[in-house]
């Protein structure tokens, strides 16, 4: 069986990583791995590579930043060829970007069964270009692995059911498994000389924030404002934005907030488990938030990770500067909130598997006939 991955950003890595290296142990199994090159810095990509041992990728398109029409038109030239070459027996995607979407249609387009890990997500808000890409990618694809229930009745509302399944989230399974050596390795309080529960980690990379001057203002007053400890890995476009398009946004930014580069994985694990609160507009970090029982403010007025706002773990609190200080001074959530198990039991990539070679089976008996 011959399984041709597409991955081509931060999160897809992470969630890569997990049945990549499942796969290293069965010997009935080809991996072939395509990195569209969405995300092209070396913090983004290259790094992630190195530090979660994902292999090295068999093809990279290196499409590079362009407008989405042009990027997924890109990549879907490239996958094409590459599966002309290749001859998959699926092309597996992952979550909601553009590489998602384009490896979604260009395999549905030349009838090969199309694998949507993450599958079923809904934030219901049809201005994010994320839930196009979910809806899309979701109705061509052959079959769906849900991280939760809620996925599950998602799709179920909208008539799809044959070939869904719930296998818990695969980016809890990559977390389990490397939580402890990224505590181990990772060096960054030492090097940023912060200490336990004594900080806020806030991330900010969504489009709709990130390109609006008015709601990177907004979030920044929220956040100076609160006078605590703030540290920001500022995505490589929002620091362009604010060092050379708009420097009236440094007027914003107080002493409190500390910007560094981006971090890897590592690091990253490390700065949640110690860090006090989580502030962001990431649906992985939201997750992550709740892995490590760090309660979270979302910088979004909706979410696909409807579970944490019904647990009280994750407060919407958009980018409105006062609910921002607020929710960074007074949300606590108990350690009861974070008792159910919402994410599987970290055993996701052989469920997966299992479920692939069954219907692997069942398509080459059917071939046979």
């Amino acid at each position: 069986m011959k399984i041709l991955t597409i991955i081509g950003t931060r999160p897809q890595f992470i969630k890569g990583a997990s049945f990549s290296r499942y796969l290293k142990s069965l010997s009935d199994i080809k991996e072939i791995i395509l990195h569209t090159g969405q995300h092209y810095d070396n913090n983004m990509s290259d790094d992630f590579f190195s530090e979660l041992n994902i292999p090295k990728p068999d093809h990279n398109l290196m499409v590079g930043y362009d407008t989405p029409a042009r990027q997924t038109a890109k990549m879907m030239v490239g996958i094409e060829e590459v599966v002309f070459e290749e001859k998959p027996d699926f092309i597996l995607i992952y979550g909601d970007t553009n590489s998602t979407i384009a490896g979604a249609l260009v395999g549905a387009k030349l009838h090969i069964p199309v694998v949507h890990i993450e599958a079923g997500l809904r934030s219901y808000d049809r201005e994010m270009p994320e839930e196009i890409n979910r809806i899309v990618s979701d109705t061509i694809s052959t079959i769906l692995f849900c991280p939760t229930q809620t996925a599950v009745n998602n799709l179920k509302n909208e008539g799809i059911a044959k070939g869904v399944h719930d296998v818990g989230d695969i980016m809890f399974e990559t977390y389990l498994y490397y939580k402890n050596q990224a505590l181990k390795n990772s060096t960054i309080l030492n090097k940023l000389n912060l200490k336990s529960k004594e900080f806020i980690l806030c991330t900010i990379h969504r489009a709709s924030n990130t390109d609006n001057s008015k709601n990177l203002k907004n979030i920044f007053m929220g956040l100076t404002d609160s006078k605590k400890t703030i540290i920001l890995p500022l995505h490589p476009r929002t620091k362009k934005k604010i060092n050379q398009e708009d420097e009236s946004l440094k007027d914003y930014i107080g002493h409190n907030i500390r910007i560094i580069d981006p971090v890897g994985y590592f690091d990253m694990i490390c700065l949640e488990t110690y860090a006090k609160k989580i502030i962001t507009d990431s649906g992985g970090i939201q997750k992550e938030a709740y892995f490590n029982k760090a309660p979270c403010l979302t910088l979004r007025e909706n979410t696909e990770w409807v579970e944490t706002i019904e647990e009280g773990v994750n407060k919407l609190v958009g980018v409105n500067p006062e609910k921002i200080s607020e929710g960074i001074h007074n949300f606590s959530p108990s350690d009861r909130d974070y008792s159910k198990n919402l994410y599987g039991d970290g055993r996701t990539s052989e469920k997966i598997i299992k479920i692939l070679k069954k219907c692997h089976c069942e398509a080459k008996r059917r071939s046979n006939f």
